[in-house]
């Protein structure tokens, strides 16, 4: 391809909306350009990596064994109704109706269609294992859609399903996608990880996440190498603490905390440490508020919270008025100290004494407060976020998380009968009984491992893209194409020779200043540079730059191609 005949899209300057790295470089190098808020087109050079990834994925799914097929994008709403969705899915499902006024949806995902079809198709344990997949674009109303395409409305996606008698089945089924997930990002050359995750909106038991590993991420991934553990910290279950609760050495007195609304003010305002405070958080339960206390320099962990039998999923905060109604006091000035609502407290918090909390009171604080002293002892529970050097699950000899930030780009469940019980999806087992379906769920966000692979490989100058997704493998960057014959034939001849043997090339042909040009081929992040100048000609030289190096070598004219095939078959 030239790029007098290509559409080279360029951007020198990064547009001021473009929050993460990803984001921006996709759009300086032309990648795709925005339609409407999480919505985008994909330019030539973006498509050309998204068919790249697409390949790769399809790839290893057929070698899986799984079936490739294509599912509708729109979706009836009685599908979801049966299913029980319809509802509980939330905001983020887009509904809409046809001219018959009929319900639908913009599928974000296909367990109700899938169900449905093969619970018409399934009859016998015989027909199984199966397991049936797509790459399809999804749609999910995000309230906030925002870092381009890491978190869009619309997005491309591989979604599988598979279908088994037994949980015997299923676990097989699992263990095969698990391997195949992982045969697929070894070749996509990210550095990834598989942790143990939580199931969220899909259900189901059993599942992981695959994470691409970038400080940019969204998600905090508690890794413990001696253990050779990961996992989401939302699915750290932390053990109690080794240390009993000291015995109180001071009385409780309330103090005034004037325009103090956040534990950094009080800890400030008082000169203590956030360790020695608690917060005390009121949330939604089924039968009214419902109060979670956690120490002052400690986050709550919403998976946990939700799982406690008394607060509604997912989780909603009290809001202002209802705390004021409830408690008379304000955010900011809550404690557990007289507080007529159920309390639940984090095992860290259990072992604490003489600390400060909210009087229920406006501007007001409790110093020196103590279990069974000051307040009856509440139910403990594992409530809190997982940091770096809490102890690791399992630990044996005082093994510790290590965290790191990571990107979700495949999750894998194991569904087991939640679609098949409620969409009737049954077969007949060996001994002719019917039996409801074993399932798993398996998907991969294809468009999002493109800004994933961006936010892993990047430089100051563009992207460096791993040779396997790369848009192009070989740019040829001819200084004074358009002036020079002798540089014009020996550009034109190497990029003969390199399409002629099957190497995806580039060559710049365009009229533009060799810092324009040089800038442009780094942007994109074309991983082998030829540069061809009429002073490197005049030695019979040209000069190669592979992408992340410092610096190019001179390499002989007569001896580049088989050079770059050297380096394009080596990568």
């Amino acid at each position: 391809m030239r790029t007098s005949d290509y559409l080279l899209a360029t951007l020198k300057e990064t547009p001021s909306d473009a929050e993460v790295v990803s984001h921006q470089l996709m759009l300086r190098a032309g990648m795709v350009r925005q339609v409407a808020a999480g919505i985008y087109n994909w330019l030539p050079l973006g498509l050309r990596v998204l068919q790249k990834v697409e390949a790769i994925v399809r790839e290893e799914m057929n070698n899986s064994g799984a079936l490739e097929v294509l599912m509708p994008g729109v979706q009836p709403a009685e599908l979801w109704r049966e299913s029980g969705r319809w509802e509980d899915y939330g905001p983020e499902l887009l509904r809409l109706n046809d001219r018959h006024n009929r319900d639908f949806c913009l599928g974000p995902t296909h367990e109700e269609v899938i169900t449905t079809l093969v619970k018409n198709e399934i009859r016998s344990y015989r027909q199984l294992p199966l397991n049936l997949y797509q790459i399809q674009t999804k749609f999910r109303d995000e309230v906030r859609p925002r870092f381009g395409i890491m978190r869009g409305r619309e997005f491309i996606m591989k979604d599988a399903y598979s279908f088994d008698v037994d949980k015997e089945g299923l676990q097989k089924a699992y263990d095969i996608m698990y391997a195949a997930y992982q045969k697929i990002f070894t070749r996509l050359g990210l550095e990834f990880s598989a942790v143990e995750a939580d199931n969220g909106a899909i259900g189901g038991s059993s599942s992981h996440e695959f994470h691409v590993l970038a400080d940019s991420g969204e998600d905090d991934i508690a890794f413990c190498k001696a253990l050779e553990f990961a996992a989401n910290v939302e699915t750290v279950a932390l053990p109690p603490p080794a240390d009993s609760r000291p015995e109180a050495s001071e009385p409780m007195r309330e103090v005034n905390t004037p325009d103090v609304k956040t534990i950094e003010q009080l800890a400030t305002s008082l000169n203590v440490s956030a360790s020695q405070t608690v917060k005390t958080l009121i949330v939604k339960g089924e039968d009214g508020l419902v109060a979670l206390v956690i120490r002052g320099d400690h986050e709550l962990n919403a998976v946990k919270a939700e799982a406690l039998e008394n607060v509604i999923s997912p989780i909603a905060f009290a809001s202002q008025d209802e705390i004021s109604r409830e408690i008379g006091a304000e955010p900011g000035s809550i404690g557990p100290v007289g507080l007529n609502l159920p309390i639940v407290i984090d095992q860290s918090v259990a072992v604490m004494a003489d600390f400060i909390c909210g009087a229920n009171k406006p501007e007001k604080h409790l110093v020196g407060v103590n279990w069974e002293r000051d307040l009856p002892l509440a139910e403990i529970a594992d409530l809190r976020q997982a940091l770096q050097g809490d102890p690791c699950p399992g630990a044996q000899n005082g093994e510790t998380i290590s965290i790191r930030r990571g990107i979700e780009v495949g999750h894998v469940f194991q569904l087991g009968r939640k679609y098949s019980r409620s969409m009737n999806a049954y077969c007949l087992n060996e001994h002719g009984e019917k039996t409801l379906l074993y399932m798993g769920c398996y998907g991969i966000g294809v468009s999002r491992i493109v800004a994933a692979a961006i936010e892993q490989n990047h430089d100051e100058a563009g992207i460096i893209w791993p040779e396997s997704i790369t848009p192009f493998s070989v740019c040829i960057v001819a200084i004074g194409y358009k002036r020079s014959e002798k540089v014009r034939q020996a550009a034109d001849q190497l990029y003969q020779q390199l399409v002629d043997t099957g190497v995806e090339v580039l060559l710049d042909d365009r009229n533009e200043r060799p810092g324009v040009l040089f800038s442009d081929m780094e942007l994109i992040g074309i991983p082998h540079r030829i540069t061809i100048g009429e002073k490197s000609l005049e030695k019979n030289q040209m000069e190669y730059k592979y992408r992340s190096a410092e610096d190019g070598e001179a390499v002989q004219a007569d001896q580049v191609l088989n050079f770059i095939k050297s380096k394009t078959s080596t990568q």
